[in-house]
């Protein structure tokens, strides 16, 4: 099951993402989270990540793109995950619909 959930700040992402977890097993994933974490792993995207957000700067969708490409393509994936606000674009929802295809997977629900 791959889930998209959208919505405004403070719309209750969160919360539900925390419910959907608990009862498909499945990870939550929210851009900030990836970034952290690719961040923390030394990765060239989370490097790139940093100097962004170092700078006050919005990170631009090829790193975006690139470091949600990686993160889906982990083992904890296999079975489904949430997405929790992203795709934020037009690109990037072209770039996800490409890695769902690589992945051999579809959106369950948004």
């Amino acid at each position: 099951m791959q889930l998209l959930l959208m919505g405004a700040p403070g719309a209750g992402k969160g919360t539900q993402a925390a419910k959907l977890v608990k009862k498909f097993s499945i990870p939550q994933i929210s851009t900030g989270d990836m970034f952290r974490a690719a961040v923390k792993e030394g990765t060239e995207l989370g490097k790139a990540a940093k100097a962004c957000m170092d700078a006050g700067k919005l990170v631009p969708d090829e790193v975006t793109i690139g470091i949600v490409r990686e993160r889906l393509g982990k083992d904890d994936c296999k079975g489904g995950f949430i997405l929790d606000g992203f795709p934020r674009t037009v690109e990037q929802a072209d770039a996800l619909k490409k890695i769902l295809d690589e992945l051999g997977k579809k959106i369950s629900c948004v």
